[in-house]
């Protein structure tokens, strides 16, 4: 068993590395919103400070929910999905491999971005180990999350818009959470108790997420 998920873990890294875009669009596109916000708000720097939180957060899940609608397009398209269907592995073990691959790439790609534009936008230096653990926790909670959606809509042709109406109500806990972390450590405010709350969601995601996912994939090999 070991073997399969090695293979799957390498193939998953191929397929990002032949891919950049899958992962880059949403980097791009996540420093491009937070960039302009400063231009329409003007040079108000506890202005920029407060809204701060909300705005890397909704900038983050925007950004995700960019590559969440290809996630299983090409598992779909060359009929590799069936073969994970009929794998001797459990699917949700599979799926959570390749979504981890998906997050290594897209989601921590989008963290390691997060500092500069977060000291852009007026968050204290003080605050960023906490910014930094939460975009991680939400992250992968996102991407667990979005991955319900994706496997939910993968056999449709047009299902960006559906696939955000599914996720974003899921989606929403998380990122009040997450926004409340970032604020309350701009504030110089204890975060623990936000980031374990947050951990929760994300462990919850990882448990439960794959699960949910198998079975949206099931539903769609069968249409």
């Amino acid at each position: 068993m070991s073997g399969a998920w090695l293979a799957i873990l390498g193939r998953e890294g191929r397929l990002a590395c032949r891919r950049p875009a899958l992962w880059l669009t949403p980097l791009a596109f996540h420093a491009l919103v937070v960039t302009l916000f400063p231009l329409a708000l003007g040079p108000d720097s506890q202005q920029l400070a407060a809204l701060a939180p909300g705005l890397l957060w909704i900038a983050l899940l925007l950004a995700l929910l960019l590559g969440q609608e290809a996630l299983f397009r090409s598992e779909w398209q060359d009929g590799s999905l069936e073969l994970w269907l009929l794998a001797p592995q459990p699917l949700p073990l599979l799926v959570l491999l390749k979504l981890l691959v998906h997050w290594c790439f897209a989601g921590l790609g989008l963290v390691a971005l997060t500092p500069l534009l977060a000291l852009m936008l007026g968050l204290p230096a003080a605050a960023l180990p906490a910014t930094l653990a939460a975009l991680t926790l939400g992250s992968l909670a996102l991407t667990l999350i979005g991955a319900i959606g994706a496997a939910l809509t993968v056999g449709l042709a047009r299902g960006g818009l559906l696939l955000a109406l599914l996720n974003l109500p899921l989606q929403i806990p998380v990122l009040i959470l997450g926004a409340s972390t970032l604020d309350a450590a701009r504030l110089g405010l204890p975060v623990t108790g936000l980031l374990l709350w947050l951990g929760c969601l994300t462990l919850l995601a990882l448990t439960l997420a794959p699960l949910a996912v198998a079975a949206g994939l099931r539903i769609g090999a069968a249409q």
